[in-house]
């Protein structure tokens, strides 16, 4: 659908903003824009057509998604979250995804199944395209997911905010494809969550994500930046 450009109509202005909110978070997500890039007003509102008021209130909503920094009288950048908070964020993960998937074997219906299964059949379609950035985006939906069969509105909450941080995190620090999702863990651990085996769904998440932290090289590193219009083209801009 043609997103209108008419800036005087609030709904139209909130429209807009969510959807650059929207492409931008996908884009940061499958490490087409890398961590560290400064996303500039006036580069923004060209690619995607829209007034540079639009592009501030988004770039202000991923700030609150913890996505972009906004440094004062310099602008706005992708987060580059430090090794210290790499490892608080997994360990946080780790912590937490275990009691929820735990829950969520207690709670699934078919239907979830059937929808965690179809999320793992799309990451494994990313993987043998070479998409790494879409494959890693599907596996952080795909534990959201399971947060939300849980039925635990706060905790999904937490869970989404801790997924967004390790984007960023392995866009940084991974160094080999195993900082991916190895191809069997979700397999495995929607088998759990389907036989109703809480105890056995609580133990694959916690080695699932204490394997995914050890693949990851702590160290701080400088990562290969592209530009807006690189990260972009073809894909998020509106109306396209």
């Amino acid at each position: 659908m043609q997103i209108t450009t008419d800036r005087s109509v609030p709904n139209d202005r909130k429209l807009q903003t969510d959807e650059v909110t929207a492409a931008l978070t996908v884009a940061i997500h499958q490490h087409r824009i890398a961590p560290g890039t400064k996303l500039g007003e006036d580069e923004l509102a060209e690619i995607f057509g829209v007034s540079r008021t639009i592009i501030r209130a988004a770039l202000q909503s991923l700030a609150h998604l913890q996505l972009v920094e906004v440094q004062r009288n310099r602008g706005a950048f992708v987060a580059q979250p430090s090794v210290r908070e790499a490892n608080e964020v997994f360990e946080a993960r780790e912590l937490v995804e275990p009691r929820t998937a735990h829950t969520a074997a207690m709670r699934a219906t078919k239907s979830d199944i059937k929808r965690l299964r179809k999320h793992i059949a799309e990451e494994h379609a990313a993987l043998a395209r070479s998409d790494s950035g879409a494959a890693l985006h599907l596996s952080g939906l795909f534990h959201v997911e399971i947060a939300r069969i849980a039925d635990q509105t706060t905790i999904t909450r937490f869970v989404e905010a801790l997924v967004a941080r390790s984007s960023l995190i392995i866009a940084l620090y991974w160094r080999r494809e195993s900082a991916l999702c190895e191809e069997h863990a979700h397999h495995e651990l929607v088998d759990a969550i389907a036989k109703g085996d809480g105890v056995r769904a609580g133990e694959l998440m916690h080695s699932h994500l204490v394997r995914l932290h050890n693949a990851l090289d702590l160290t701080e590193a400088a990562p290969t930046l592209l530009s807006l219009k690189e990260a972009l083209s073809g894909r998020a801009v509106l109306g396209v």
